[in-house]
């Protein structure tokens, strides 16, 4: 064997032992956030939490509403509404939403801001072109995280929100944040999740992940019951 094979021969041993340690390194880190995922925030955080609150049509926004009037608005600020960029009605709700809490703290609230964001696919849209605008919705989901690296997400349903909570997942494994994912399921699922609540549940992405009918706590038993919020 001449010393040029025995020098490909080593640095291809090498290569291998760095890259299985790589992917142990890595697979061990996605296993402790998955095993602290689930951790209650701290009961008295000195500051408070930047929350992105992500809105979907429908009864989405108006269940998103009703579960906002019960946070303590000071601990989760500042605020950051994200919606489907063909989805206007949504953020018109959550402006006039943020407007009556500075009519009621006389102005002494962080201002929201209000974001859109590209939908995977549209109804009706055909998968082949849905290729081309998956890959447009997650570079500007991708986007909008490094933007906002909230420290809580807020979802309920609509699809617009498991780009985002995937990327945050992905940032609790790098390193880059850590952000705590509370998912509501809709009250109109009853007997089954929705696709994103499903995905978030068993790709376990879901810090807090409640539901509003015993049936499906019973189905899911990592889910938390929480009575009908509406």
């Amino acid at each position: 064997m001449s010393a040029m094979e025995s020098k490909d021969e080593n640095c291809f041993f090498i290569s291998m032992v760095i890259s299985i340690g790589l992917i142990f390194i890595a697979i061990v880190r996605v296993i402790y956030v998955i095993y602290q995922t689930g951790k209650p925030l701290r009961p008295k955080s000195p500051k408070p939490m930047s929350t992105l609150i992500v809105l979907g049509s429908g009864g989405h926004t108006a269940e998103m509403i009703n579960v906002l009037s019960t946070l303590q608005k000071d601990r989760f600020m500042p605020r950051f509404y994200i919606a489907a960029a063909t989805d206007n009605m949504s953020l018109q709700k959550a402006r006039v939403l943020e407007d009556s809490l500075v009519d009621t703290n006389g102005g002494k609230v962080i201002p929201a801001k209000f974001m859109q964001i590209y939908r995977s696919r549209e109804v009706g849209q055909s998968y082949i072109t849905s290729i081309g605008t998956t890959l447009i919705a997650i570079a500007h989901a991708l986007w909008l995280m490094i933007k906002i690296r909230p420290q809580v997400i807020l979802c309920n349903g609509p699809g617009t929100c498991v780009p985002l909570c995937v990327i945050a997942f992905l940032f609790k494994v790098i390193g880059i944040r850590w952000s705590s994912i509370f998912y509501v399921e809709s009250i109109a699922r009853v007997k089954r999740l929705s696709l994103s609540g499903l995905l978030l549940y068993k790709l376990h992405i879901a810090d807090q992940f409640y539901v509003q009918w015993p049936q499906l706590q019973r189905k899911y038993p990592r889910a938390l019951y929480v009575g009908c919020l509406m």
